[in-house]
């Protein structure tokens, strides 16, 4: 493996730290008046998304990861771990529910997405950051309630459920930011 010195830290370098993946957030350089510079660095595992906040002297080094990145297709959900067909080996890759997170429940079949590799196993992936959808069910709206932001829940295509203002209708097609789940606006065909 390389070695990475400290004077070529910068954010998004990925290094092993303990032997686990992990990204660099950020990184600050200070230079006192006497004695080495200093790199106060904060740095995620990519494993289980701890964040650690890390010093380094002048001279001190760590070890690049073996990080790949790649392109798939999700394909389904086995009930445990979501399953992608990575486009370049066309073999079928899984991830577990709770490393997804809640950002693939509103991820419909045959979506392309970002794959992260380490050590040629699967441990990430990134889906569009926004997605459209179909609104299949939702209340209908109350009379008066359009004075204030009145938000009701709505069950969109994929199953997932997402609070829209008033004014949305089973039918409507909306944009949904798939990391927190919210609505972002209504689409128009």
């Amino acid at each position: 493996m390389a070695t990475i010195n400290c004077g070529d830290f910068k954010k998004g370098l990925k290094v092993l730290l303990d032997g686990q993946p992990c990204e660099m957030l950020s990184v600050e350089f200070k230079k006192p008046g006497k004695g080495q510079a200093v790199y106060t660095t904060r740095i995620r595992n990519l494993l289980n998304g701890k964040i650690y906040d890390n010093k380094y002297r002048s001279g001190d080094s760590l070890e690049s990861a073996d990080i790949r990145n790649g392109d798939g297709i999700y394909s389904y959900f086995d009930g445990t771990d979501y399953i992608f067909l990575d486009n370049e080996s066309f073999e079928q890759v899984g991830l577990s529910a709770e490393i997804c997170g809640n950002q693939m429940k509103f991820i419909p079949d045959n979506t392309e997405c970002a794959l992260l590799y380490f050590n040629n196993q699967l441990i990430g992936v990134s889906p569009p950051k926004h997605i459209t959808l179909e609104v299949t069910y939702t209340e209908p709206a109350a009379k008066g309630d359009t004075a204030t932001n009145v938000t009701k829940a709505a069950t969109v295509d994929v199953g997932g459920e997402v609070q829209v203002p008033a004014f949305i209708a089973a039918g409507n097609k909306i944009k949904i930011d798939t990391e927190t789940g919210s609505y972002i606006e209504r689409v128009n065909d």
